[in-house]
C-alpha cells in the first residue's frame, strides 16, 4: 500500500466515525428535550398529570349524622348522610370517602370508600369509649385503562365527637323477652295450681287413653305385651320419652299380672329399661314377679333388629305391641307384621317421615309432641302437668294472635306482624 492510499483509507474511516458520532449526539439532544417537556413523576400522585375539566367538582353531602350503633356489642358507629345534589346517574359523584380522626383539627384518615348513591356506612373498626371525629368527602374522578387521570372532591363539616359503646340488651328482641316472661309465668302459675290439688284439664290423647284398654286385652287373652323403644340410644330424647311411657305400661302389666317383654337394640337402653320395669313392678307391689329376661338385647343392626322382632311376633303372637321412640325405615316392617297377626298397636315417634306408616298400620299413633307430653299425661305429676298446661295455653295465645293478625293485615287495619319479628 502506498502513502497516498493509506491517507485515503484513514480519511474514509474518520468520516464514518464522525457521522455516527454526530447522529448519536443528535439523538441524545432530542431525548433530553422530550424529557424536559414532561414533569417529574411522583409515585404518590401517579396518574394525576391531567388537569381536571372545569366545573366537575361535586357539591358536598349534607346532614351528616354519626352515632353509636344501637343494640350491639360495641365497636361500631353508624354514619348517615344525605346524598350530594350532584349524586345522580351521569352526575358528578363517583364515590364517597369516609374519613375519621381522633383529633378534630388534623389526622383524618380514610376508613372506607362507598359507591355513589350510598347514604349509610357502619364503621365496625371503632374502639369502644374513644371519641372520634368524622367527615364525608364526595369524590369525582376519571380513569382510563385502569389509571387514575384526575380526581376532585368536596367534604362536609366535621361531626363529633362520637363514642362506640356496647349495650346490655338488644331492644329489637324485646318481643321475645316479653313472650318468654308470659310463657314462664303461665307454666309457674299452673304448676302451683297442680300442687294445690286443683284438677287441670288436659286435652285427651287417644293413644294414651287406650293404654289401659290394650293392657287389659292382653290380660284377657293371656298373651304377651311387646314394648319396642326404637333403634336409637339413650342420647335421643325420643328414646327417653319412650322409656318414660314404658314405666306406666309396665306398672299396669304388673298390676294385671301380664307378661311384658322389651327387646332392645342398645346396651344402655337395655340397662335403663330394665331398671324402669323393675321399679314399675315394685310400685305395683309385685317386685317378686319381675324377671331379668323380660328386658333383653337383640342386636345393634337396624334390620337385624327388625327381623328379630318380626320373628318373635310371628311365633308368639302378642296381643298388644307398643312402638315408642325413634324409628327409621324399619317402622313399616315392624308395624305391618304386628298388624298381620291382629295385635292392638300403639305407636309414637317424633320422626315425621315415619308417621304415615304408623298411622296406616297401627290402631293409635302419638304424633310428634304427643310423645313428649305422654309422661305428664300418664303420671299426673304436678310439675310435669303444670308445664304441659302452661305450654298449651302459650300455644293457644300464639294461635289467636296469628288469626287476629291475618284478619287485621288482610284488611290493612294494623301491622300486627311487626310485634312478632325476631332479629337473628
Amino acid at each position: 500500500m502506498t502513502f497516498n492510499s493509506s491517507v485515503r483509507f484513514f480519511l474514509k474511516v474518520g468520516s464514518v466515525i464522525t457521522n455516527r458520532t454526530i447522529l448519536f449526539s443528535l439523538t441524545l439532544l432530542l431525548w433530553a428535550s422530550l424529557s424536559a417537556a414532561q414533569p417529574p413523576v411522583d409515585s404518590s400522585t401517579a396518574g394525576l398529570f391531567n388537569t381536571p375539566p372545569p366545573d366537575v367538582t361535586p357539591v358536598a353531602p349534607r346532614n351528616l349524622v354519626v352515632m353509636d350503633n344501637p343494640n350491639d356489642a360495641g365497636h361500631a358507629v353508624i354514619i348517615t348522610w344525605d346524598s350530594s345534589i350532584d349524586d345522580h346517574p351521569g352526575g358528578k359523584v363517583t364515590a364517597y370517602k369516609i374519613l375519621r380522626s381522633q383529633n378534630k383539627e388534623s389526622g383524618f384518615a380514610k376508613v372506607a370508600e362507598v359507591p355513589a348513591g350510598s347514604q349509610q356506612y357502619i364503621d365496625n373498626d371503632a374502639a369502644d369509649n374513644i371519641p372520634y371525629y368524622y367527615k364525608i368527602m364526595a369524590v369525582n374522578s376519571s380513569r382510563q385503562a385502569g389509571q387514575l387521570l384526575w380526581q376532585v372532591s368536596s367534604e362536609t363539616d366535621i361531626f363529633g365527637p362520637v363514642e362506640s359503646k356496647p349495650q346490655w340488651f338488644d331492644m329489637r328482641r324485646l318481643n321475645v323477652f316479653i313472650g318468654m316472661i308470659i310463657l314462664c309465668g303461665l307454666i309457674i302459675f299452673y304448676i302451683n295450681q297442680a300442687k294445690s290439688g286443683k284438677k287441670l284439664f288436659i286435652r285427651k290423647i287417644a293413644g294414651l287413653d287406650a293404654v289401659d284398654e290394650a293392657v287389659g286385652r292382653a290380660t284377657e287373652m293371656g298373651k304377651k305385651i311387646f314394648f319396642i323403644p326404637g333403634t336409637s340410644d339413650m342420647d335421643n330424647v325420643q328414646t327417653i320419652a319412650g322409656i318414660t311411657i314404658l314405666g306406666r305400661v309396665a306398672q299396669l302389666a304388673a298390676e294385671y299380672e301380664t307378661w311384658i317383654e322389651v327387646p332392645v337394640s342398645r346396651s344402655l337402653v337395655m340397662v335403663t329399661a330394665k331398671e324402669i320395669v323393675k321399679e314399675a313392678y315394685t310400685k305395683a307391689g309385685r317386685p317378686d314377679s319381675f324377671r331379668d329376661e323380660q328386658v333383653h338385647y337383640l342386636t345393634d343392626d337396624q334390620f337385624g333388629y327388625a327381623a328379630g322382632i318380626d320373628g318373635m311376633v310371628v311365633r308368639e303372637k302378642p296381643a298388644t305391641i307398643f312402638f315408642m321412640g325413634n324409628f327409621y325405615a324399619e317402622s313399616l316392617i315392624l308395624s305391618e307384621t304386628g298388624n298381620s297377626i291382629g295385635a292392638i298397636q300403639i305407636a309414637g315417634t317424633g320422626q315425621p317421615s315415619q308417621l304415615p306408616f304408623f298411622v296406616a298400620a297401627c290402631d293409635y299413633t302419638l304424633i310428634g309432641e304427643e310423645l313428649f307430653a305422654a309422661s305428664a299425661y300418664l303420671s299426673r305429676e304436678p310439675k310435669l302437668l303444670g308445664s304441659l298446661k302452661g305450654q298449651d295455653i302459650g300455644k293457644a295465645i300464639i294461635l289467636v294472635a296469628i288469626i287476629v293478625g291475618i284478619l287485621l293485615e288482610s284488611f290493612n287495619l294494623f301491622q300486627l306482624s311487626n310485634y312478632f319479628k325476631v332479629i337473628g
